[in-house]
């Protein structure tokens, strides 16, 4: 740094400014000093300054299912959200979910000098015990649970739910069927209580739940269950995928969207504007979740403690796949 100092002309304090983005620097000044640094081939030595100041400017995310669209959007955030906060990124997938692989998971970005981590993971029990998330560096969690001592960030999924289940409600439909995800996901489970609790409380039948894996061969799938039944006008499906097998399954069977059975997903992905029909959805903000999950993490590793942050709101696009039920 002092070499680098001295052929640009300025103090090695100036120099410490430009390399650790922090502090005031004119532009021309900060040319002057990145030319130095180009001349002379310097590289800051980011374990001298781990060492120094006790960060390592580095965070690891763990994450299970890259297949998805919901935690890639969330992942993308997460990376431009940490770059903007001069940090690198560390991901681990984690193919299967179990106490172990989530601990060595968490051990191996331990050993990659990180400074806390981001945890996106929807299984919430371990044949019927809690998943229990490791100590040692501070950590946020991606999920609807609530539990434990971990900020939790996540969608209203509640919300959501309730959203999708009043408008087939109040479009005329005496009840909903719903397709819900995984039993072992929370964002499941929150959808699947909503749209139970909103029947209830409107007095309507609670249709037998049909669970799907969110993939559209699980939505083809149960299609093909409820084609059979002339009762099913409107179903909730608890995520976009679900609602395009489902869709596929009601037309093979010449049966049509929305005239004769409305059809809402959930989660907006790019794709659902142009299906046939255009399809009704709820919305996710996941650019605001990761965003969010990286700046709560930011504040524990500067030893700042959070309180609950409310669930970030659910919006109904409201497209081609309802309508009023017909006669």
């Amino acid at each position: 740094m002092e070499d680098v100092a001295r052929v640009a002309g300025v103090s090695a304090q100036t120099v410490s400014r430009v390399v650790r983005n922090k502090g005031y620097v004119g532009a021309a000044t900060r040319e002057k000093v990145q030319a130095a640094m180009a001349e002379l081939g310097y590289r800051p030595n980011s374990a001298a300054r781990a060492l120094r100041s006790g960060r390592f400017h580095a965070i690891g995310v763990i994450m299970f299912s890259l297949s998805s669209y919901g935690n890639m959007r969330t992942l993308d955030a997460i990376a431009s959200r940490a770059a903007q906060a001069g940090y690198a990124l560390t991901l681990i997938p984690v193919e299967t979910v179990s106490q172990s692989t989530v601990t060595g998971a968490f051990n191996r970005l331990t050993e990659h000098a990180v400074d806390g981590i981001v945890i996106i993971i929807e299984a919430h029990e371990l044949n019927g015990a809690e998943l229990e998330i490791p100590d040692g560096l501070p950590v946020v969690v991606v999920d609807s649970t609530k539990r434990g001592e971990h900020a939790h960030i996540d969608t209203d999924q509640a919300m959501g739910a309730r959203q999708a289940t009043e408008h087939l409600l109040s479009l005329g439909h005496e009840t909903v069927w719903h397709v819900s995800g995984p039993d072992e996901s929370y964002s499941a489970e929150r959808r699947r209580e909503a749209w139970r609790r909103t029947l209830v409380e409107n007095e309507r039948a609670v249709p037998a739940v049909i669970t799907g894996d969110w993939s559209a061969d699980s939505g083809y799938a149960a299609g093909v269950q409820l084609r059979e039944h002339d009762d099913v006008t409107a179903i909730f499906a608890a995520s976009d995928a679900i609602a395009i097998g489902l869709i596929r399954a009601f037309h093979e069977a010449g049966i049509s969207v929305p005239e004769r059975v409305s059809i809402v997903g959930f989660d907006d992905i790019p794709e659902a504007a142009n299906l046939w029909p255009p399809l009704t959805t709820i919305s996710q903000d996941f650019a605001a979740v990761g965003e969010r999950a990286v700046d709560a993490l930011m504040r524990e590793i500067d030893g700042e403690t959070d309180g609950e942050a409310p669930p970030i709101a659910t919006r109904l696009i409201e497209r081609a796949s309802t309508a009023a039920p017909r006669g």
